[in-house]
């Protein structure tokens, strides 16, 4: 039973963690329920962030919980192979070192790519375990292993026999920078300061102009048209004639559309369906040509006349000059609005008409509809249900080519003699028509198309495993908002299209992690916290138990480094409540809980009840609420009330009573807070006298209806208030807090036990029974049938009022700032919801001091 005298992280987590994977105590166990969920996989681009640390805490709780509680648990780990990022990160690094991606090859380039994914999946690895995350690591997977690459392909070929995914020409998001298309869910708006130009366009044959309002003037070398909207009067007039580009003196037909705003700019727009997706449709709809005018890289090709080869921000102000110099300019405004920007380095999107593939939602999406609409995968909190269904009946066909390297190689072949295309499983080198040779496309595809399959492709399919057969579908997602499209309604799509069955019961959506500010975390702010560091400054367990007990439903997570210390403070409670009990069990042995006193019911009482709570919680993910639950009965009521009221029993005959109701009562405490802390729980619970292997497996507590007794919580929560009473007026009179005290009851008395209970607690010398308040006595408590008096004695009457006048001026002015605090919206809005619980704390004290000075005052009147 030895246990060192600190609490130290570091000493235990990686001894424990090693210990569990040995003994595989994180593979499925059992004949019990399946309980199931598959890890969002971390990009192997680098370090674990402080929202993976979150994610992954969340579902280790829910790992843990139910591991104790009988089920068959099975938690899949793996790592994303991330195409356009992980291209990008190495690119970069063989850039630094005077290298082109182009120069090395494709080969050569991919051996590069899978010695930087060896490297950094063993550092997410690290990362993973530092965190606790029991995860089954003979399970792991990894987006492009063999098994996952065959199931990439076979769904492939499958949509594409059915019709499903298709190629075509079609506007897409293109990024110069890392020179790759990106699907709609891939680009991030981002509001800009920019310019609005106003630019006359000549009327052919006349000399009036039709002016035209425009945010990229560099745009117009692909002009081809001029719309209005039909509706419009003072255009109607010049539909169906022609304008003339400037500069470039090209015709263009002036068209009537519905899709035109009168009210933006001049109500007239430029039409330029090359580079802008809804010009692309009304390209469409009225039969205009397309002229493409950049290049891959966003400099003007050859179709832009005298500005080829700048770039098209270059391009720009040479245009704007020309235009000026020409008098085609006739005004400039400042605008702010909305710019697409690649989600991985940044850089402005250019809409740009290439041939690419394409997977056809709208058929796809109605299964994936349903069952949401009708709770089948029901969405935790509800509110993102309908965000996700907003986005389902919108959606579009999905661009699933990459212009990258790094990823599924698309399985189709094209024989350049017959031309014949063909999409297969296999790879294959001769045309089974001509029996020419073939060469297989050049793109990838989207990242998010393997991650589509992650629920059913981790547990062997294609092949119909023993796995897949017990363990799909999954139980539980628990993932970020900010991937409901790309990745939660695709694995909801495919799981119906393949496996006929939805992959996961619930969605969990957790909170974003924001600085103490509420700021979102980045690079460029400098205000991200790295959770690795955090379990290195403070254990891997308070950083655990400070995600969850922030992690309210619905609230982003404002997070202070100091909360860190808050719950450190905890895990030392913990061990040194643990320590005393350690250090009292000498000569332990079990025996029946029977002849209870009061502390004793009422203690095992409030843990019945906070077993429900806690329990209650998780089932409905309120990691907050359950974290909160066994924090305040762990520190507050079983070492602040209960084991100071016993110790002293302890040196007595009912030593052995005491010694089992604390083991009981401790040991459940850690099983408890297991799933939260494992670390420290395993480590203290080991040193406890009970019988089992690892805490890890230990049950679940269960609730002993037989020990709740509501007569027993309602007597202790009297005389825990009276205590209260009688250490405020203690604290308001500056009493030393040794000093014995004598206490008058006047009503309703006390029993013996009762008495003791308040000696001990309150450190008072007397409890004597009074028929009136006696002289010389000030109010600590009073209800219904009894008042309480602390004796004061050797004061100076006209000193003490004065004295307490300054003191309860000073508490309702602290008063009324908390108060003023929490009524002040900003402060509730951006403050971290630990600081807003503090201040309300801070409310609730200084009003019951103000209460309690009142009371002196009015006794001493």
């Amino acid at each position: 039973m030895d246990l060192g005298t600190r609490y130290s992280p570091e000493k235990i987590e990686a001894y424990w963690y090693e210990r569990w994977v040995e003994s595989g105590y994180f593979s499925p166990k059992g004949s019990g329920e399946p309980f199931v969920i598959v890890i969002p996989p971390p990009n192997i681009t680098g370090r674990i962030h402080m929202g993976h640390a979150l994610n992954m805490t969340l579902q280790d709780i829910l790992v843990r919980y139910k591991r104790m509680r009988g089920y068959d648990v099975l938690w899949v780990p793996g790592e994303d192979h991330a195409g356009i990022a992980t291209q990008n990160v190495v690119e970069k690094n063989l850039e630094s070192q005077g290298i082109n991606r182009k120069d090395l090859g494709r080969e050569k380039f991919l051996e590069i790519a899978w010695d930087w994914t060896r490297k950094y999946r063993n550092e997410i690895r690290r990362q993973v375990k530092a965190l606790g995350a029991s995860v089954d690591w003979t399970r792991e997977r990894f987006t492009l292993d063999q098994g996952l690459s065959r199931a990439v392909r076979k769904v492939f070929v499958e949509l594409y026999n059915k019709g499903l995914i298709y190629r075509g020409e079609y506007i897409v998001n293109w990024c110069p920078r890392c020179k790759t298309v990106l699907s709609d869910e891939e680009v991030e708006h981002k509001e800009h300061e920019s310019k609005l130009y106003y630019v006359k366009y000549p009327i052919k044959g006349t000399s009036d102009f039709i002016v035209v309002a425009t945010t990229r003037p560099e745009t117009m070398l692909g002009d081809t048209a001029i719309a209005v909207h039909p509706k419009d009067e003072r255009y109607k007039h010049l539909v169906g004639k022609v304008a003339i580009l400037p500069i470039l003196n090209r015709e263009l037909p002036i068209i009537a559309d519905e899709y035109v705003d009168p009210e933006f700019g001049t109500g007239a727009v430029k039409i330029t369906p090359a580079h802008d997706p809804n010009d692309f449709e009304i390209a469409t709809r009225h039969n205009l040509p397309s002229i493409a005018i950049f290049d891959e890289e966003a400099r003007v090709n050859e179709s832009g006349s005298k500005y080829e080869g700048l770039d098209r921000y270059e391009a720009r102000q040479k245009i704007l000059i020309d235009l000026d110099e020409g008098n085609y300019l006739e005004k400039v405004e400042d605008l702010i609005h909305s710019v697409g920007h690649c989600y991985r380095c940044g850089s402005a999107i250019e809409p740009r008409i290439m041939d690419q593939w394409f997977v056809r939602m709208k058929p796809l999406a109605k299964k994936a509809i349903e069952v949401v609409e009708q709770d089948e995968v029901k969405f935790f909190p509800s509110r993102w249900k309908n965000v996700y269904l907003k986005w389902m009946y919108e959606i579009r066909d999905w661009c699933i080519s990459r212009q990258l390297w790094w990823g599924h190689r698309i399985p189709v072949w094209y024989c350049d003699r017959c031309g014949e295309t063909i999409a297969s499983e296999d790879d294959v080198d001769t045309c089974p028509k001509c029996a020419g040779p073939l060469r297989q496309d050049e793109d990838v595809l989207d990242t998010w198309f393997s991650s589509a399959l992650w629920p059913f492709s981790t547990l062997g399919w294609p092949e119909r495993t023993e796995d897949l057969d017990r363990y799909y579908p999954t139980s539980v997602l628990v993932t970020g908002f900010d991937i409901i499209f790309f990745w939660v309604a695709r694995m909801i799509v495919m799981g119906y299209e393949f496996m006929h069955d939805k992959p996961f019961s619930d969605v969990y959506i957790h909170q974003l992690i924001r600085d103490k500010q509420g700021r979102k975390m980045s690079k460029s702010l400098g205000n991200g916290i790295d959770p690795i560091d955090m379990v290195e400054k403070y254990g891997s367990d308070p950083m655990r138990f400070t995600l969850a007990i922030l992690a309210a439903q619905g609230s982003d997570i404002k997070l202070d480094e100091r909360n860190f210390e808050t719950y450190r403070r905890f895990a030392n409670k913990i061990w040194n409540a643990t320590r005393f009990v350690l250090m009292n069990l000498k000569d332990f042995e079990e025996c029946d809980i029977s002849n209870l006193k009061l502390v004793d019911m009422w203690i095992l009482s409030r843990f019945q009840k906070t077993v429900e709570d806690v329990s209650t919680a998780i089932e409905n993910y309120e990691f907050n609420v359950a974290a909160r639950s066994v924090y305040e009965f762990f520190w507050n009521e079983f070492c602040d009330w209960y084991i100071e009221a016993v110790k002293s029993r302890l040196e007595s005959s009912e030593r052995r009573l005491v010694q089992n109701v604390l083991v009981k009562v401790l040991d459940g405490s850690l099983r408890l807070l297991h799933p939260f802390m494992p670390f420290v729980s395993e480590e203290l619970w080991q040193k406890l006298p009970v019988s089992s292997e690892s805490i890890v497996v230990a049950p679940w507590p269960k609730v002993d209806k037989n020990l709740i007794n509501e007569g027993a919580e309602k007597d202790f929560r009297i005389i825990m208030n009276v205590v209260r009473g009688i250490r405020n007026v203690r604290s308001e009179m500056n009493i030393p807090p040794k000093k014995p005290l004598k206490i008058f009851v006047v009503g309703e008395g006390f029993d013996e036990e009762e008495k003791d209970y308040i000696m001990v607690l309150a450190q008072a010398a007397q409890i004597l029974e009074a028929s009136r308040k006696p002289s010389s006595c000030v109010t600590a408590y009073f209800d219904d049938v009894r008042e309480i008096y602390v004796e004061l004695d050797n004061i100076s009457l006209k000193t003490e009022i004065q004295r307490l006048k300054k003191k309860l001026e000073k508490l309702i002015h602290e008063k009324e700032r908390y108060s003023n605090k929490l009524k002040d919206s900003k402060f509730l809005n951006n403050a971290p919801r630990e600081a807003v619980e503090q201040a309300k704390e801070k409310l609730l004290n200084a009003e019951e001091r103000v209460k309690t000075v009142k009371r002196i005052l009015d006794d001493f009147a």
